[in-house]
């Protein structure tokens, strides 16, 4: 029976402290913060460079690779056409059967295997502004001490939610599309001195 006895007090004792903390916690309130690592990346002025260099690797590189696999293809089709009606042995046939079968699979997924490359680039040519977004993120994060950070169209009308776009883009002093909180266009842009005349020689 002590045994018993001890053991409610053991639990209401937990229970009263558990509802301590959580009353606690509700008082202190949940900070809720909305940011996207992605977005904020490609809001940056150097991501423009990224942008363009991205678009001439898919021109000029994988527009090259394209035609070189379509080339390839003729070059096999006409080999194993001509070999095929010279009566070539059936080994020497399948191998180019093969051989053109993985040509002509690269050419049917190219859109996939094109949009893969593209996307490679792109992450290797952005990982320093990546680095750059990621570091003044943490350090948004350090001071204000957030609890929970969404991404955007990820919670409901009404639900309060600091913009985390613009403390990191204060912190990287760079300016802010409207979409995004904007309005440090005007705080970066130089202001010129109204009322003041120059000097006359």
């Amino acid at each position: 029976m002590k045994k018993v006895l001890f053991s409610l007090l053991a639990v209401t004792g937990m229970l009263l402290a558990s509802s301590d903390n959580a009353k606690a916690q509700a008082q202190q309130g949940i900070k809720i913060g909305v940011f996207d690592i992605e977005i904020m990346m490609q809001v940056m002025p150097e991501y423009r460079r990224v942008d363009s260099l991205v678009r001439q690797y898919e021109q000029d590189t994988l527009g090259a690779e394209y035609r070189d696999y379509q080339s390839e293809y003729q070059r096999l089709d006409s080999i194993y056409k001509k070999d095929s009606a010279a009566g070539k042995s059936k080994s020497v046939l399948d191998m180019q059967r093969q051989q053109m079968q993985s040509v002509a699979m690269n050419l049917v997924y190219w859109q996939q295997i094109a949009q893969n490359k593209s996307d490679q680039k792109r992450a290797v040519l952005a990982q320093p502004l990546y680095e750059k977004v990621v570091a003044a993120y943490k350090k948004v994060l350090d001071t204000k001490k957030y609890t929970l950070i969404l991404k955007p169209n990820t919670f409901e009308a009404g639900t309060t939610v600091d913009n985390i776009f613009e403390l990191v883009a204060k912190e990287m002093k760079i300016p802010l599309p409207r979409e995004l909180g904007g309005g440090m266009e005007e705080e970066l842009a130089p202001k010129p001195a109204q009322g003041v005349k120059p000097a006359g020689k």
